[in-house]
């Protein structure tokens, strides 16, 4: 593939996913919605719908899915362990800095991405990777914040039930009415464009008082992650597309999810928004880089 291919390509992947967030932001500015409610709904019934559609819709294999997940969280703990030291190397309390550089934004801009970038079959891949995420942050991030969070009823998120609810369905071969699967698909068809829209909006708080911290951690988040995404892909052999999403999946920007656990559990949190958006803004730079290393 030539240069130029290549750059229209990535064009062709990025603009649809930073255009919708762009139109949130630009919306968000004019406006100032109120999205909490609309957030509620994504992670309560949008999100979980997507998740169980692209699980229970087709066979699933979940033993072929088993390397990428295994690798997924050695990405996101290895990326944590590294920095917890950074944070006390800085003087910054590492319940701040640690979360945003261990959990990324495998939701709002890893599932889009990697549908454009390789096609509705890589849903499924895609999901498990958010999945992964997902759940080590709703359980050790938020153990980490809070020490009396209750690890036994983590199956009561919704979208932690919607995936085993999705694995067992594909597992046992439960037959599920087409009817009822299509509308499920329609539910979660919302959930993609809702979520960049809401990143865009939430933009709009970007803050630049802690710039220092919140440039280093934008570059250090996917610098890091690449390297270490290149390093699990050796050590466990992945090849091909699985190895391709891997690498992509350390590039990806700080969940926003941390800034809103940040506020809940007061752990810093306009620091936190400051490392979360900017370094939402410094995909524009890591994730084309990230894309043409592997297409």
């Amino acid at each position: 593939m030539d240069e130029q291919s290549l750059s229209f390509r990535l064009l062709a992947i990025l603009f649809p996913i930073f255009g919708i967030v762009a139109a949130g932001y630009f919306y968000g500015r004019r406006h100032k919605p109120e999205m909490a409610v609309a957030n509620r709904l994504n992670m309560d019934v949008f999100v979980p719908a997507l998740v169980f559609a692209a699980m229970a819709g087709k066979a699933f294999d979940l033993t072929a899915y088993a390397p990428l997940a295994l690798g997924g969280l050695l990405v996101l703990a290895t990326c944590g362990l590294l920095a917890w030291p950074v944070a006390k190397l800085c003087g910054i309390p590492p319940k701040t800095l640690v979360p945003p550089m261990l959990f990324n934004n495998s939701g709002n801009i890893g599932l889009p991405l990697a549908v454009l970038a390789w096609g509705e079959q890589a849903l499924p891949a895609a999901v498990i990777l958010f999945m992964v995420e997902n759940t080590l942050h709703f359980s050790f991030g938020a153990r980490l914040l809070d020490p009396n969070t209750r690890l036994l009823t983590l199956w009561r998120i919704p979208v932690v039930f919607a995936a085993i609810a999705g694995l067992t369905v594909a597992i046992l071969k439960i037959p599920v009415w087409a009817p009822a699967l299509i509308a499920i698909r329609m539910l979660g068809d919302v959930s993609v464009p809702l979520l960049l829209f809401s990143l865009g909006v939430r933009m709009t708080d970007v803050s630049f008082g802690e710039w220092k911290l919140a440039v280093g951690s934008a570059l250090l988040r996917p610098l890091a992650g690449m390297a270490i995404a290149a390093g699990v892909i050796a050590l466990l052999g992945l090849q091909g597309r699985d190895a391709a999403m891997l690498f992509v999946f350390g590039a990806l920007p700080p969940a926003v999810l941390n800034f809103l656990f940040a506020e809940r559990y007061r752990q810093e949190p306009q620091r936190v928004a400051s490392i979360v958006l900017i370094g939402n803004l410094a995909a524009l730079l890591f994730l084309p880089l990230a894309l043409a290393r592997v297409l």
